[in-house]
Formats: structure tokens, sequence, C-alpha cells
């Protein structure tokens, strides 16, 4: 995968994605899962999804964190062990393994660094369930039918953008700049051309046809004016985005921009970003 993610907006998003995902398609995930369960997360990051999910899982359970990037895998070891101190709970470090010691059974994690792309490299063998964050609107159609294909375990995929975005107070611009800006999410990633705001009915179909049954269930982004260092980042993302995919209309944008920004600087600046997450179980 070419296209990589900042530590700083990976820890930014974090409370908001924390806030977002569904409760109930994560029960649903957690109650297909065995007694100590394995899991596999494509494009951990700083491994978001394993502080948010293992507490929920609770009971003994290991992870193996893949990505790209090996300064986030290496930052997700650490991360993880702060946070999981934080709450009070022993952390070691047995060989190149990171347990969490809860009451309920030790959380281990491993990590290990290798391309998405390929799709016949990634360790599924051996997992319970394949899960991610905030990756499936990142990827390619075919990249998705193949990861499908190969799968006989749980597939759980939060936060897909679904290209639902409504910033309050509305601005006549506001169609133009997500329309720029959905275009802009159809790069190519590394992955093949990304489905962007498709992805969400992509991964449904692809499931469904392969004699999954699939659940889904909104997991929208609500940032309020307060939210000001998410809002910023999120219209300065949107305009730089924009302005790439339709250059034409630059001077549009950058009044779309500066409008925002000073909405924002008012504390009048609100957005709900749509995003769903999908639970394919096979039957």
């Amino acid at each position: 995968m070419s296209e990589g993610f900042d530590a700083g907006w990976l820890a930014l998003r974090e409370p908001h994605d924390a806030r977002a995902r569904s409760a109930a398609i994560a029960g649903a995930l957690i109650a297909t899962l065995p007694a100590r369960p394995r899991l596999l997360d494509l494009g951990a990051g700083s491994g978001s999804l394993f502080r948010w999910l293992a507490p929920r899982i609770y009971r003994a359970q290991a992870w193996t964190l893949f990505d790209a990037d090996a300064g986030l895998i290496e930052a997700a070891f650490e991360t993880i062990a702060l946070w999981a101190e934080a709450l009070g709970l022993k952390v070691t470090t047995p060989g190149r393994a990171l347990l969490v010691h809860a009451p309920g059974g030790a959380w281990r994690v491993e990590a290990r660094q290798g391309d998405l792309a390929e799709i016949g490299g990634l360790p599924l063998a051996g997992h319970h369930a394949v899960v991610n964050s905030a990756l499936c609107d990142l990827v390619s159609r075919p990249w998705l039918a193949a990861l499908s294909a190969r799968l006989s375990v749980p597939f759980y995929a939060a936060l897909i953008a679904d290209g639902r975005v409504r910033w309050r107070p509305h601005l006549p611009a506001d169609r133009a700049l997500a329309a720029a800006f959905r275009r802009d999410q159809g790069r190519d990633k590394g992955l093949g051309p990304a489905l962007g705001h498709r992805a969400p009915a992509a991964a449904i179909e692809l499931f469904e046809a392969r004699g999954f049954c699939v659940l889904s269930a909104p997991s929208d982004w609500r940032i309020g004016p307060d939210q000001t260092a998410m809002l910023s980042a999120i219209l300065h993302g949107d305009a730089d985005a924009a302005c790439r995919a339709d250059p034409r209309h630059r001077a549009r944008h950058a009044a779309w921009r500066q409008a925002r920004m000073l909405h924002g600087g008012r504390g009048r600046l609100s957005l709900r970003l749509g995003h769903r997450d999908v639970l394919a179980i096979p039957r």
C-alpha cells in the first residue's frame, strides 16, 4: 500500500473513532469468537482498533497487527503499553510479543510488517476473525473480492466512509466540494482504484455473494464546534483533496476553506461524516 498515515492524525481521530463504532456490530462479532480468539488486524496502524475492541472481548485473546509501516507498528507497541498501564494493567514483553495481563486472561499482541497489496502474503491462516478499521474505502473492488474469496472466518470492517457529509452551517459550495473530494477518494493508494464511498455497498455485495451473512450499521463521526483540532484537520484535508481532484476550481475551493475557517473561529462549525461498520459471518 503506497499511501500511509501520519501518527499524529491517527491519534487525533482515535477518540472520534471510538465514539462512532457500532457497539452492536462489535457485539455480534464477539459472539462468534471462541474462548481464546486469535484476530488479524489489517492496516492496524498504531493499534487503535485493538485498544477499542480488546476490552470488549475481555477474555484471553491474541492479536496480529499487520501494517506496511514499520514505524507505526513500533509505535503501536509503545502506545498499547502506555494505554494498558494507565488502566492499571501489567504489561510484559516476552520475545517479540507484548502481553497485557487483564483479569479475564492475557491479551497477546504480535506485529507483522508487510504489503497489503499481496493478498497471498497476508497471514490469514490460524485466525478466528479478520478485522480492520478505516481500511475498506482505501482498497479496490478486485482486492476486496480476492480477500472475500480467501476467507472462511468472520470479517469485521469498521468505519468505512460512505460519502455522506453534512457541514453546519450549510454553504452552497458544500455539494461541489464533496463531489470533488469523492473523486479524490477514488485514487489508487497502492491497492488499485479505491472504492471510496462505494465501499460499504461493495463489501456487503461481495461477502453476500460468497454466502456470508452480512450485518451493517452506521458509525458516523459527529464533531462539534468545540473539537477545533479535528474540524480544522478535516476541512483542510477536504479542501486539499478537492483542489487535487478539481484544479480548475481552486478559487472556489479556497473560498470554501476560508469561509469554513471563519465559521470555526467563531465557534459555529460542526460536522457529521458518514461511515458504516460491516460484519460478514460465514454461514
